[in-house]
């Protein structure tokens, strides 16, 4: 590894599993010492353990900003410093087909994870890196906020906050230093990838399967995306290659949001052809 990250403090919210798992085994390899932040303990302190006195694991909601607060104060006391804030932890909600079928009830959970844990990750460390040489803070959002769809409406609304916002923080946290940056994921096989539904590893994987080919249909790129594909990304914006990059929303997504994959003319045209012979 090239030890981009070397003196790096990072946190990393949601990083006991999915996308933060494999950002915070990346940056500990490039050098970072990191927080893994995360509500599952169990998952947390395991992570922690396994990658050794790099890291640590502070239980966190980052829906509370008192719990934001203590875990960036956490982060400063364990390791001296923070430069490097990934805000990733999220939920996906209830899933409906459409929306005038959804209660709501979840709405005020998932816009304080999605975005409010969001803006309260980027608030409490930026006041730290202002004081301290400036930073560079990465968001979580996806390709559900950038591109309109059906279905997972309280979820999307929340992940279109969350670029506006990161592009109006990364305006307003210049004068310090401090860049803000969005990575948009698009189909990576995690567990929110699957809706958040409990299930044995054995349906996990036939799931996978299934939905593999509808995804594939949309993505320019066959390939199937991978956790590692989002935390290199990351890497990117924590490091000082991306020093003049601020206000960006980076896509991982096989090509999704550049445009429809599939050739419509051409089947109009055989439509027309096998309509009326020429």
């Amino acid at each position: 590894m090239s030890q981009e990250l070397a003196a790096k403090v990072a946190i990393v919210t949601g990083g006991a599993d999915g996308l933060g798992r494999a950002t915070v085994e990346l940056f500990v390899k490039e050098g970072a010492k990191v927080v893994i932040a995360d509500v599952n303990a169990a998952l947390g302190e395991e992570l922690a353990a396994e990658l050794g006195p790099a890291t640590r694991f502070r239980l966190t909601d980052v829906s509370d900003a008192a719990q934001v607060q203590a875990l960036v104060d956490f982060a400063v006391a364990e390791f001296g410093a923070l430069n490097v804030m990934f805000n990733n932890a999220g939920i996906s909600g209830a899933t409906f087909g459409h929306f005038v079928d959804d209660d709501l009830k979840d709405f005020q959970r998932v816009m304080s994870v999605n975005l409010l844990g969001v803006m309260l990750g980027t608030q409490r460390a930026s006041r730290h890196m202002a004081k301290h040489g400036g930073g560079s803070i990465i968001n979580t959002a996806s390709i559900a906020g950038s591109q309109a769809g059906l279905g997972l409406t309280t979820y999307r609304a929340s992940k279109a906050a969350v670029i506006h916002f990161s592009r109006c923080a990364a305006i307003d946290l210049a004068a310090h230093g401090v860049r803000v940056n969005c990575i948009a994921p698009g189909n990576i096989r995690t567990t929110m990838g699957r809706f958040g539904e409990s299930m044995s590893e054995d349906t996990a994987q036939r799931l996978d399967l299934a939905m593999d080919e509808i995804r594939m249909a949309a993505q320019p790129l066959k390939r199937h995306g991978k956790p590692e594909d989002v935390a290199y990304a990351a890497l990117y914006l924590a490091s000082d290659r991306s020093a003049q990059v601020t206000g960006l929303l980076l896509p991982v997504d096989g090509g999704i949001t550049a445009g429809d994959p599939v050739n419509h003319l051409q089947a109009i045209l055989k439509a027309r052809t096998d309509l009326l012979g020429r």
